[in-house]
């Protein structure tokens, strides 16, 4: 798989190192609130039965979450509003928070078993399992006799 992280102009911005992760993988700025000022890390594991994303998201709900799998995209998506009021009798104040962010990843074509994807949200972390297909695992040595 490879990962290749782009910013608003399109341009790559990880060394070539990142992109052998995720194949041809996206990342959309639009829709993230510049407020917080950076994006929460994302760590991607590969073992011989499935990818592993890991979005590090404290704070969040699994509520705030959205996960879509579209054309072999993968988009994970979350915004959290927080409104605090405060009245007295010398003054008035109202406090905002608003955190949004938006990251996609195109999965390679035909190796995630899309219908088995499952994701849970602990300890602030989001975890989500994209299981590999059987004919796309790494199968062991098969010794060939020679006649």
């Amino acid at each position: 798989m490879t990962l290749i992280k782009r910013t608003q102009n399109n341009y790559p911005s990880f060394p070539s190192f990142f992109e052998n992760w995720f194949n041809n993988s996206l990342m959309d700025l639009n829709d993230y609130s510049h407020s917080s000022g950076s994006l929460p890390a994302i760590n991607v594991k590969e073992d011989n039965d499935k990818y592993e994303v890991e979005v590090a998201a404290p704070g969040m709900e699994k509520d705030d979450f959205n996960l879509k799998l579209e054309n072999d995209i993968l988009t994970i998506s979350a915004e959290k509003r927080d409104e605090k009021n405060e009245d007295n009798d010398t003054y008035s104040r109202k406090e905002f928070s608003y955190q949004s962010f938006k990251r996609s990843f195109t999965l390679p074509d035909g190796h995630i078993m899309t219908d088995k994807i499952e994701a849970k949200y602990t300890n602030g972390i989001l975890k989500i399992q994209l299981p590999k297909r059987e004919e796309v695992k790494p199968q062991p040595p098969k010794e060939i006799s020679i006649s």
